[in-house]
């Protein structure tokens, strides 16, 4: 069993940055993708980016050229981090980091693999 916790969600102008941090620790060997996703509210969450042990690195259209998602891998624990730039208010809302085994491919309505409770992400018009 695998345990995820996201951290670093808070308010920003439209134009700045935030940066969200996943950590993933447990039996942690057999997870070969971590993703993230975005959930506004009354909406379903949405697929947004994700890193596979296969080498693919996917981003939704609407983030690409403004999101970048790195991984870091250590003996212990697997980490996933999102570098937003250029928020728009469209990016309001609720970001799940998502570890999983099997490399799949990630969709937006994706529902497989370990989930943490999500940070959230406020950006003001």
């Amino acid at each position: 069993q695998v345990y995820v916790e996201e951290s670093g969600g808070g308010l920003v102008q439209t134009g700045g940055s935030l940066t969200l941090s996943c950590l993933v620790v447990g039996d942690i060997l057999p997870v070969t993708a971590l993703g993230w996703f975005h959930q506004r509210p009354d909406q379903q969450r949405r697929f947004v980016a994700s890193v596979h042990t296969d080498g693919r690195i996917r981003y939704s259209n609407s983030v690409k050229g403004r999101f970048t998602v790195s991984r870091g891998d250590r003996q212990d624990a697997l980490s996933l981090t999102l570098q937003m730039d250029y928020l728009i208010p469209e990016d309001t809302g609720d970001y799940f980091c998502n570890a999983d085994t099997g490399q799949p491919t990630y969709t937006d309505s994706y529902a497989f693999g370990s989930w943490g409770q999500g940070t959230q992400v406020t950006v003001s018009a």
